[in-house]
């Protein structure tokens, strides 16, 4: 599931590619994708024009003209092409379910062979409403997320710091890879419970999310099974991992004896996969 640093990747992408143009037209070639479409969808958006894309969490959202929204989530596979004015008109894709052209003649395609992905449209007044955005949490680069706001969010919570960093309402757009990496960076054992991480632990742990997202949305995400940009190029924040997907390894500046210790552990947290090492985050 794309997280944080790819809907980011994907919100600048689309944004310096369409801000400013108008949809001239617009198809879906089903009546859903993990829901079902608003009613008149393509009618809806056809004749706006785009005045600025950004992210809210894990979502896109397109603010259009006369204060409407089109809310986008990428779900596990779901991707944009954009082709440019003057290319050739894209072949047909089985998995491309909307299809919309620009005024300046970029052909934009949204596929998603597995259709995980939502779409929705909203005004903007129901931007603290709508059901998909109404209990998300601060965005991880709020000014307003200090240090002591950070650590009253997680006082007298008895879940597992991971966890509770999961939970979208404490900070929003925080997915399984980036807590793993920050939860490392800070040293920071996965296991701990969430109130015991306030205070001084907290005020080390804010800094490492930010820094681990930084640094993945400065190299384009990560490319993990179908994610992709909106101009197709692929991220290459995986390659830098400390943690993830690294059991078994020995972690950065480590100096103990992996054969001994096991190196980089892999444990199951709610369903899923949490990589750290156990000498180092406590």
């Amino acid at each position: 599931m794309p997280e944080l640093p790819e809907v980011e990747t994907v919100a600048r992408g689309l944004g310096a590619m369409l801000t400013g143009r108008r949809l001239v037209h617009v198809a879906t070639a089903r009546g859903d994708l993990r829901a079902p479409f608003p009613k008149d969808f393509a009618k809806r958006l056809e004749g706006r024009r785009v005045c600025d894309i950004r992210r809210r969490a894990k979502y896109i959202l397109i603010e259009l003209d006369q204060d409407l929204i089109w809310l986008i989530h990428l779900g596990m596979t779901g991707k944009f092409t954009v082709h440019p004015p003057r290319s050739p008109q894209p072949l047909d894709d089985p998995h491309d379910h909307v299809r919309f052209d620009t005024d300046d003649g970029a052909h934009v395609r949204f596929n998603d062979p597995r259709r995980f992905g939502v779409m929705d449209l909203l005004h903007r007044s129901e931007l603290t409403t709508h059901k998909m955005l109404a209990e998300l949490g601060p965005e991880p680069f709020d000014p307003a997320l200090d240090d002591a706001s950070f650590s009253a969010s997680l006082a007298g919570k008895r879940t597992p710091i991971k966890s509770a960093l999961l939970d979208q309402r404490v900070i929003a757009g925080l997915g399984n890879i980036y807590v793993s990496e920050a939860l490392f960076l800070a040293g920071i054992s996965p296991k701990r419970l969430a109130g015991s991480v306030a205070g001084a632990r907290a005020a080390r742990l804010l800094p490492a999310i930010r820094k681990v997202l930084d640094a993945a949305i400065k190299a384009g995400g990560s490319t993990l099974r179908d994610f992709a940009g909106a101009s197709g190029e692929l991220g290459y924040f995986q390659h830098r991992f400390t943690v993830y997907d690294r059991e078994g390894q020995k972690c950065p500046g480590c100096d103990c004896n992996v054969a001994a210790t096991g190196g980089i552990q892999r444990m199951v947290q709610a369903g899923r996969s949490t990589f750290y090492c156990p000498r180092k985050q406590r």
